[in-house]
């Protein structure tokens, strides 16, 4: 039966899907609680970077986790255009932390990396998690489901740092591990409790097509490309200014303690909990607007930090809340216009999209350790300036206009087509091209797998069967 698809997982029958009741709700309590996961899976790939001293201690090596949790983008993550998401999601948050006891209880090299190698394939929960909030959100709302999405994923970013300082402070590092797991288990059990079950996208489809096809829009969508692009410099520009900021802060005028180095991650944290408020901000205003916004208020802040930093302690909170702010102000609009190109091939797209931001992060991170190291942070400081000039000379480069629905949209490189300021308009009916592509998909579901009944093309079979 439908609600045993993807393996024997019992499914609560208020979350089964069914076409004679109305839509899923997705109010505060389901956006929160995707908010929550994402955070405390995301986290497992960040919690060892304040214990890379302990660790290496310990095993006598170096850690790093962001090579395999890129190649879960690519090869998991996918499957959420060709499965159904809550199967999915159950699976991967059980294996992430199944998976991370061994990190906690191990005293051998070989199955530390082993185990850290999987643990970082399997947290793929949140990339798996942003396309279904796109799905379940009404279409005025799309941006605000995200922006608690996203948010949720920077705060987990930032909460690992600060709880794992802050314990291996006090403590061994394994008990970092053995929180992850608890914390994990309390995810699986919301996820089972909270999760609606919703039909699977693009039933037709074999894996290799949905690999395939997710290559394709990689090169051939300029929506997708130009929101990589820029996606790529604000990632690598946040890393840089994040690992400068560790070595600006131990030396010289502040001196700081590695304990209170860690807790600057709380005043990040505090422009992420603002994120109900950047989704109504973008909710409110055409998608390309909202993402030009951010990165005009990115460079102001930027040149925040070139000027102040190392004079004022002011300066360095300012420049940490904006630009924690406004970067995901423009992660979550960037989002909300790539997921309008394909609503049936959203996790694909995402898969592209989340791939950029890891790149650029690991590009800032290196970049940003070797200029502190041999040129200052003030030249540390330019450089992550340089990066939010690289990101509005793209964004710059291809107007909102070309978006338009039509035989030749999305397939103008460069140029601008009017302002596009009329494309969000709330008093025409839709918000955007996507809602009415959302409503085409629902309309034409038999092409992903769905009757006209609603039904699951795979159960008519089974039962004429």
């Amino acid at each position: 039966m439908a609600y045993q698809r993807f393996g024997l997982i019992p499914i609560p029958k208020s979350l089964r899907y069914h076409p004679d009741n109305p839509p899923f709700h997705f109010g505060l309590v389901l956006n929160a609680s995707f908010g929550f996961a994402c955070t405390f899976v995301v986290a497992n790939l960040y919690y060892c970077q304040p214990l890379l001293i302990q660790l290496s201690e310990s095993f006598d090596v170096s850690y790093d986790k962001i090579s395999n949790y890129a190649v879960g983008l690519l090869l998991i993550t996918p499957l959420g255009d060709l499965v159904r998401r809550r199967q999915l999601i159950l699976i991967a948050v059980f294996l992430s932390t199944t998976l991370t006891i061994p990190l906690a209880i191990t005293s051998n090299i070989n199955v530390f990396l082993t185990f850290s190698f999987l643990v970082g394939l399997v947290s793929i929960t949140p990339q798996v998690l942003l396309p279904l909030a796109a799905d379940l959100a009404p279409a005025h709302k799309r941006a605000s489901a995200l922006s608690v999405v996203f948010g949720g994923l920077l705060f987990g970013v930032l909460i690992a740092r600060v709880f794992a300082g802050i314990i291996a402070q006090f403590t061994t590092w394994r008990v970092v591990y053995y929180l992850a797991i608890g914390l994990q288990a309390v995810v699986l059990l919301g996820s089972w409790a909270l999760l609606p079950d919703y039909p699977a996208k693009n039933q037709g489809m074999t894996y290799v097509n949905i690999l395939w096809t997710m290559g394709k829009y990689a090169v051939t969508e300029p929506v997708l490309i130009q929101a990589c692009l820029v996606n790529l410099g604000s990632s690598a520009s946040f890393s840089a200014f994040w690992v400068s900021l560790t070595f600006l802060l131990g030396g010289e005028p502040y001196n700081y303690s590695t304990l209170v180095i860690g807790l600057f991650g709380l005043i990040g944290m505090f422009g992420v909990t603002m994120s109900i408020l950047v989704g109504k901000i973008i909710d409110a205003l055409p998608v390309y607007y909202a993402s030009l916004f951010a990165c005009v208020a990115l460079i102001v802040f930027q040149v925040v930090q070139v000027v102040g930093n190392g004079i004022s302690i002011a300066a360095v909170i300012i420049a940490v809340l904006g630009m924690d702010l406004f970067r995901q102000m423009l992660q979550t609009s960037l989002a909300s216009n790539i997921f309008s190109i394909a609503p049936e091939a959203r996790a694909r797209l995402n898969a592209v999209y989340i791939l950029s931001l890891f790149i650029g992060q690991v590009m800032g991170t290196s970049a940003g350790t070797f200029v502190f190291i041999h040129f200052g942070w003030r030249a540390c400081a330019l450089m992550t300036f340089g990066f939010s000039i690289w990101q509005i000379v793209i964004l710059l480069l291809r107007g909102p206009g070309l978006d338009r629905s039509g035989p030749v949209r999305g397939k103008r490189w460069i140029g601008w087509d009017g302002l596009g300021w009329e494309l969000k308009s709330k008093k025409k009916g839709p918000a955007d091209d996507s809602a009415r592509k959302d409503e085409d998909l629902e309309k034409g579901s038999r092409a992903s797998g769905v009757n006209n009944d609603g039904k699951l093309q795979g159960d008519d079979n089974e039962k004429k069967g």
